[in-house]
């Protein structure tokens, strides 16, 4: 990068190359060069077709033919398409500014910004919401880290939605996606985070076997789990502490379930005035 530039918040670039990548069918080449600039970023959009070409372990050619596949006369414009995202600013200090926690907490809030970016167009989210409302039961996968917004998003789920179920356990996942399936079950709601566990495969393909419909929430776009999504929603998983922060995901996942009471306002309300019947006659919260 040239002196004196400003390091930029690299999921600005992240939902400017997502954006690109959206409904492309991509070879599994091209799919290697896609994750190796989202890895790599911003350093990536500054490679020439040859040095990005032998980053990615692929040829020089899979590298045009990329840039052609998102609809740029060659590499060279795509590379000019990206780069202004780079040196634009957004008024945010450079995260090297602040000691590491302040730096850790920056992160989140351009993840969330980067999801802010994607929600100018609401129709994925939107979709979602309405077709996992109609789903009853509805099946909500989560295995390993993943398992924290997945029973987050069923505890509240619950409230709102007749018949929710939380799947956490590997062990039993097959046993549980079946009973809901028989149940009448038509779509499956999985949380996938890094490091994706195989479980977490294995049963999006198993529930696509019993014919069911699978919303992914997951972290990148070009993730092992993206083929088998029918609705994919992407938010980014901070990954400069200790253990990844899922504070995007989490909200993501409070938007999803915003859409679904939207899409059913009655049944919504009701179940929440029921709730809080239940709550005051039963002396579970303190006075207000």
């Amino acid at each position: 990068m040239a002196p004196g530039r400003e390091t930029p918040a690299p999921e600005s670039l992240d939902a400017g190359l997502l954006t690109m990548l959206e409904g492309r069918h991509l070879s599994p080449a091209q799919r290697r060069i896609a994750q190796f600039m989202l890895d790599n970023l911003p350093d990536s959009v500054f490679l020439s077709s040859v040095e990005l070409a032998q980053r990615a372990g692929v040829s020089q050619p899979s590298v045009t033919r990329f840039a052609t596949a998102l609809g740029f006369a060659g590499y060279p414009d795509l590379r000019r398409a990206l780069q202004p995202l780079v040196t634009g600013s957004n008024g945010r200090k450079s995260t090297s500014d602040g000691n590491e926690f302040q730096v850790a907490i920056d992160t989140d809030i351009r993840r969330l910004e980067a999801l802010r970016a994607q929600l100018d167009n609401p129709e994925p989210l939107l979709r979602t919401g309405r077709a996992l409302a109609k789903s009853v039961p509805l099946a909500v996968l989560g295995l390993r880290v993943s398992a924290a917004v997945a029973q987050s998003f069923g505890y509240r789920a619950k409230r709102v939605h007749p018949d929710v179920r939380v799947i956490t356990q590997g062990d039993v996942v097959f046993d549980e996606l079946l009973r809901a399936r028989q149940s009448g079950a038509t779509w499956l709601l999985a949380f996938v985070f890094p490091r994706y566990p195989v479980a977490a495969m294995e049963s999006l393909d198993y529930a696509k076997r019993l014919g069911m419909r699978c919303a992914v929430v997951t972290d990148r776009a070009l993730m092992p789990a993206a083929d088998r999504a029918d609705e994919l929603l992407v938010a980014g998983v901070n990954d400069r502490l200790v253990f990844d922060s899922h504070a995007t995901p989490l909200m993501l996942s409070m938007l999803i379930l915003k859409a679904m009471v939207d899409s059913q306002p009655k049944r919504a309300q009701r179940r929440l005035e029921e709730f809080e019947v239940m709550a005051r006659d039963s002396g579970i919260f303190l006075p207000e």
